[in-house]
């Protein structure tokens, strides 16, 4: 639509700069051609046979006067030669600034039209994306369909908002879940306002147990009557099986939410939603961002420790460190990178540590990765310090733990040392 608007100029004013543009151009060659049809009538070079008989007559000459006559012609006919050039020189100078004279005119238009261009090339991209990840979601829901209860089926249009987080959780962590929704996450009517108003969705994700529709699976059905706040994804759940429910959860929420950006978070941090709104707010124009804490671990190749790397070979000598990326406890990606997942979820290889799973994904893509220490804050006294400068951090969590040092008995006081305030959230604009 850029393109077809307000890029022509108005009719009147584009007939009148064609018809000058063609006459000038006309009055240009007409000058060139005049130029040399002057230089061919006074330039014309005289002929081989008489030349031939002038030089042997000259050869019979003295020796003496034979320079000055040879000074003489070649004076004669140096001056010649640029009484003859004048005109071409006149004229070639004055189809050069002609033009000049016209690129200006036109160069500002034929900017306009590469800028128009470029916008109409990435809207074109952006929709072959969006008719992919569509395409994805038909064939997996065709293969595999996502968990639903009767009467609870998804919307074919999905809703627009801010951001997903999604809250990575399992089966034994029903205590986690209710130290977080006791803290800074809203429940209830506040839940569906920061979704209406905000475009802030914040779901559990979990999977289904090995045998669906045991007593797991009808714990968490219970749960969700009682909250509704979780996303069920078509995964079994297994700690080792956390790259793959790391790819489902970007695939379904892509399908179910139509958002600037999605969160991934583990169940024992601490979040001030605020900061986080704010965070991805500053990048919300970027296409294609990976935001969180990167480091670069060593690969682990040795076997029976935590986080060991049985894949540690591709990654060069033993004693190697991983690329650059965000640290699993909290980090979020920019939608079309979401769409990139869910359209190439059956070729992307899953290591065995889901953040570098994650990281390996956007190898060799142009993402921008940005590096938010805010999104890493240590738990009190560290984040209380900066709550007291009046800069609170967006995320909390212990690296020795990997998250929040016995989170569930902790969790409270975090909150109230480290929190925004539970009204920050509402008085955000983002």
């Amino acid at each position: 639509m850029g393109l077809m608007l307000g890029s022509r100029p108005p009719p009147h004013k584009s007939a009148a700069a064609g018809l000058s543009t063609r006459w000038v151009s006309c009055f240009c060659i007409a000058s060139f051609c005049f130029g040399v049809l002057v230089v061919n009538r006074f330039w014309a070079l005289p002929d081989p046979v008489k030349l031939d008989e002038t030089l042997s007559g000259e050869k019979q000459q003295s020796r003496e006067v034979q320079p000055a006559v040879k000074c003489e012609n070649k004076a004669s006919l140096k001056n010649d030669m640029l009484r003859a050039s004048l005109p071409l020189l006149i004229s070639l100078g004055y189809f050069l600034c002609c033009r000049r004279r016209l690129w200006s005119r036109q160069g500002t238009s034929f900017l306009k039209f590469l800028r128009h261009m470029t916008t109409l090339d990435k809207t074109i991209s952006s929709l072959e994306m969006q008719l992919s990840a569509a395409r994805a979601v038909k064939a997996e829901e065709e293969e595999s369909p996502v968990i639903t209860k009767p009467g609870n089926e998804q919307s074919s249009k999905r809703p627009k908002v801010f951001f997903v987080m999604g809250i990575i959780t399992a089966f034994s962590s029903r205590k986690r879940r209710n130290s977080i929704r006791e803290t800074w996450m809203p429940q209830g009517e506040d839940l569906k306002k920061l979704e209406k108003e905000k475009g802030i969705v914040i779901r559990f994700v979990i999977g289904h147990s090995a045998t669906p529709g045991g007593v797991l699976d009808r714990a968490i059905e219970a749960e969700e009557e009682q909250h509704k706040d979780f996303l069920r994804l078509n995964h079994v759940e297994g700690y080792h099986e956390l790259s793959s429910k790391t790819q489902i959860y970007f695939s379904t929420a892509a399908a179910k939410w139509d958002a600037d950006f999605y969160v991934k978070v583990d169940d024992d941090v601490h979040v001030n939603l605020g900061m986080v709104g704010s965070t991805l707010a500053r990048h919300r124009s970027k296409p294609r961002v990976y935001i969180g804490c990167m480091k670069s671990g060593p690969v682990l190749a040795q076997k029976g420790v935590k986080y060991h790397e049985p894949e540690y070979w591709k990654f060069g000598e033993e004693g190697n460190k991983y690329f650059r990326h965000a640290t699993g406890q909290i980090y979020a990606i920019s939608k079309n990178l979401a769409t990139y997942i869910s359209v190439n979820r059956h070729i992307l290889h899953r290591y065995v540590n889901e953040d570098v799973s994650l990281g390996s994904w956007f190898i060799g893509l142009d993402v921008e990765h940005i590096d938010d220490r805010s999104l890493c804050c240590g738990t009190p006294p560290d984040c209380e310090w900066k709550v007291q400068a009046g800069n609170p951090c967006a995320a909390s969590f212990d690296w020795s733990c990997s998250g929040i040092c016995k989170s569930v008995e902790r969790m409270e006081e975090v909150h109230q040392r480290c929190g925004e305030g539970d009204g920050a959230i509402w008085h955000t604009s983002f």
